[in-house]
């Protein structure tokens, strides 16, 4: 049993302590600190890697991100996201932030049992948001 590997459940007050610190990062525009969260072998996709040039909109391996985010700050000089939810899984959190294109965001990303990320799914509103994104009704 002990080959097993053991789950946990993100607590609110960790969920909050990375969502703070990566947003804080980001915000800084300090690439070593954005990166410190990930792991080297981290998986990470989303549709503005793909309009980035990443096949299928997916990177692979720390130094792949590096690029992207470096394209990324560059690309965007006045970068700022507001935090808007920390929500905590097991082993992940998904962090939902307004972003850059005045697109809101969501990122689930996969925790090792060190906290550092190895998968990333973002996710971004198709257009700018003024007031809460899409909401989904029920059909009847």
């Amino acid at each position: 049993m002990d080959s097993l590997r053991q789950f946990s459940i993100l607590s609110g007050a960790s969920a909050y302590a990375f969502g703070r610190d990566w947003i804080a990062a980001w915000n800084a525009h300090d690439v070593e600190r954005i990166l410190s969260h990930y792991r080297e072998d981290v998986l990470f996709t989303s549709p503005f890697a793909a309009r980035a040039g990443a096949p299928e909109g997916v990177l692979r391996g720390l130094p792949a991100l590096r690029s992207y985010f470096e394209r990324a700050l560059a690309a965007y000089r006045d970068l700022h996201f507001e935090p808007i939810a920390v929500l905590s899984g097991v082993d992940s959190v998904a962090l939902h932030y307004r972003s850059v294109e005045g697109r809101d965001a969501i990122e689930v990303m996969q925790l090792d049992q060190r906290r550092r990320v190895y998968r990333v799914a973002a996710h971004y509103t198709t257009a700018p948001t003024t007031a809460y994104p899409h909401q989904i009704t029920r059909s009847t």
